[in-house]
């Protein structure tokens, strides 16, 4: 995919449609038309021209660099004196959304990259990787060792999920904006995902540390070079984020197909071991390339689904914004990810009845950030809750550990918008009739687009923007707007070549059809 990818097409069709239309074939894009008044995607075009505002007032003009997050009123002094490899992702491929959806030209866009990408070439990195550090100063580009916020001090740490979202962006460049492609390739080539892999588990680390930090951590590499200092944690859960930086490595070659039967989908039932878990899976044993999975999925309210880690939307629905895993997984993922979606407007609308639905980490209403889920959908026992008071359901472990009754009611539940954005591929209508009624019942969109939570309770909104879940919005809205823009650098080439097979050999235990309640 070297060649400039298509216009502006409408997303009429794919509203109409639904799921089905979402997920078909790309086909060939038609030339940009403008949305009737009041349509879906003038809706559409709407959302993504403020969003891109809020991802425009992040940037430090000199540098290229997205800020991690920015004030309500877009104020450039309200920026944040830190950035993220992910931040910065989000930006490069929110540009690219930005060009396609005709909010920026592609000169403007062309040029905006060129500085982000002239600036990653200089800053400080861990040369026998390739990696970055996880926090830099935007202004200037410097590795941070103090954090500008409280004066404490930073230990420079790589991470393997936000280098992953790094690459992905750098990838999206390199197809769509051909005269920067070479630029693009250069940073990827240098970047091994196989730093991270420990074959013995098969299964990533969260990161390293090049000096040996506070706390636990373990010496080694599993590459060549000095030893770092690895996380005493895997990226063991299977349907969660870090799964971006499994794929690209094993696209680029740098970590062995079976990688990806190496996570687990829930943990064996049998016994007590993991019994601190949510509940305690169904499903039967498979042995895909040699490795034994148990294909569990856990139940919730007349539905089945392989978890996430936490139950929060991003770690389920981030990745598919560029990786078309529902077309190369029609036994798993095409399954899982709508039942997923069904699931968190069951638990919003009707469990917690809060009237509106959507939960995922964000800024918190209260101040600070938080994660925010819905606990049973998650393989973690205690959960992402969707209230401020963390009201968690206990469905037991078999005779492991007895249920616990229900909770008589949730409390402050907190909706944050980005995730109606992830849902938008699989749930158009519901996710277009939330964000509609978040906008009309709370003062929750600004000049930037939605802010970044809502407390449905009180009313209270987080107005602030924060780059990654901007980022997100941005990318589900140039792939509606602009026909999958941002997923068609994943669909062809390495990742088709060598990801989309293994996907297509696993049957997630999941109703047959995509059939449930």
């Amino acid at each position: 995919m070297r060649s400039r990818s298509h216009p502006f097409r409408a997303a009429t069709a794919l509203l109409a449609l639904g799921l089905a239309a979402a997920v078909a074939p790309p086909a060939a894009a038609a030339p940009p038309t403008a949305a009737p008044a009041g349509s879906p995607a003038a809706t559409l075009r709407q959302y993504a021209a403020d969003t891109w505002r809020s991802m425009a007032a992040m940037v430090d003009p000199g540098t290229g660099l997205a800020a991690d997050n920015v004030g309500g009123d877009l104020d450039p002094a309200d920026r944040a004196g830190y950035t993220s490899p992910t931040n910065v992702g989000a930006y490069l491929w929110s540009t690219v959304a930005a060009r396609e959806t005709g909010l920026v030209s592609a000169g403007q866009a062309r040029d905006r990259i060129a500085r982000t990408l002239a600036t990653l070439g200089r800053l400080e990195v861990h040369e026998p990787s390739g990696m970055y550090y996880n926090w830099y100063d935007p202004a200037t580009g410097a590795k941070l060792t103090t954090w500008p916020v409280d004066g404490s001090a930073v230990h420079p740490f790589l991470s393997s999920v936000d280098n992953g979202w790094l690459a992905t962006a750098l990838t999206v460049v390199r197809q769509a904006v051909p005269e920067l492609a070479g630029r693009a390739d250069a940073l990827l080539r240098r970047m091994d995902f196989g730093y991270y892999y420990d074959p013995a588990q098969r299964q990533i680390r969260g990161g390293f540390w090049v000096e040996p930090p506070p706390g636990c951590s373990l010496a080694g590499n599993y590459r060549t070079g000095p030893d770092v200092f690895y996380t005493c944690h895997h990226y063991g859960a299977f349907n969660t984020e870090p799964r971006i930086a499994s794929y690209l490595g094993i696209a680029a070659g740098q970590i062995p197909p079976e990688h990806y039967f190496g996570t687990y989908r829930t943990f064996d039932p049998e016994g007590c071991d993991w019994a601190w878990t949510e509940q305690r899976a169904v499903g039967q044993w498979r042995t895909y390339l040699g490795v034994r999975v148990f294909e569990g999925a856990y139940r919730y309210r007349g539905l089945q689904l392989v978890p996430s880690w936490g139950g929060s939307m991003f770690e389920a629905l981030m990745v598919p914004l560029f990786v078309p895993e529902e077309r190369w997984g029609p036994r798993s993922w095409a399954v899982n990810h709508p039942a997923y979606v069904r699931a968190q407007i069951e638990h919003g609308l009707r469990e917690a009845g809060y009237g509106y639905w959507g939960f995922s980490p964000a800024n918190d209403p209260d101040g600070g950030y938080r994660e925010y889920g819905v606990d049973q959908l998650g393989m973690d026992g205690p959960g992402y809750t969707s209230d401020q008071e963390r009201t968690s359901v206990d469905p037991g472990y078999g005779e492991c550990r007895p249920a616990q009754p229900p909770p008589s009611g949730y409390g402050r539940g907190v909706v944050t918008p980005h995730a109606s954005f992830l849902a938008l591929r699989y749930a158009p209508d519901d996710a277009l009739r939330n964000l509609a009624n978040l906008r009309r019942d709370f003062d929750a969109y600004g000049p930037g687009g939605f802010y970044d939570s809502v407390d449905v309770t009180t009313g209270r909104v987080s107005k602030r923007y924060l780059a990654l879940d901007q980022g997100m919005a941005m990318a589900a809205l140039g792939n509606a707007l602009a026909h999958d823009v941002l997923r068609r650098p994943f669909a062809q080439g390495p990742m088709q070549q060598r990801v989309a097979p293994l996907m297509r050999m696993e049957e997630f235990s999941l109703p047959r059809g995509g059939a449930q309640r």
